[in-house]
């Protein structure tokens, strides 16, 4: 898988994998384990995790108004990461008093993905390069 950007079947394949591995009990990759947590968290995904070829088939159109159960599981794993390593300075702490605030890891990084959204979406809109300082001053007023 290209590390930096895997195409869509890729970032598929490597939830539905993962998720096939964590319900066998099998050996998980770091990467794997906490996907496998955020998979576990989101039941509503658990049948189509479990269908890799209907999974690679499926299209998510806002118009349809569904969300795209990868997408939205990729942005657990990019928080999460974020978080890990404090970049942008600041979100670990900012994650930590939301997670605190809310009473739940989960609903703080959904508060967090709204702002990550955001800002991706501008970016795309404007064709610039995502601002992490706008992303930060996104995240520090949800505390």
């Amino acid at each position: 898988m290209a590390i930096f950007n895997p195409s869509r079947e890729e970032v598929r394949r490597f939830f539905c994998d993962a998720w096939k591995k964590k319900i066998a009990a099998q050996i998980l990759t770091p990467l794997e384990t906490i996907a496998g947590d955020w998979m576990g968290q989101h039941p509503e995904y658990h049948a189509l995790l479990s269908d890799s070829e209907g999974a690679l088939a499926q299209d998510y159109t806002p118009e349809r108004g569904e969300t795209n159960p990868f997408l939205h599981l990729s942005m657990h794993l990019s928080i999460s990461e974020q978080i890990s390593i404090d970049q942008p300075p600041g979100i670990r702490q900012i994650a930590e008093n939301l997670t605190k605030k809310l009473g739940s890891e989960h609903d703080a990084q959904h508060r967090i993905m709204e702002c990550l959204g955001q800002v991706i979406w501008e970016a795309q809109r404007d064709g610039v390069p995502l601002s992490p300082e706008k992303y930060l001053e996104s995240l520090k007023k949800l505390n």
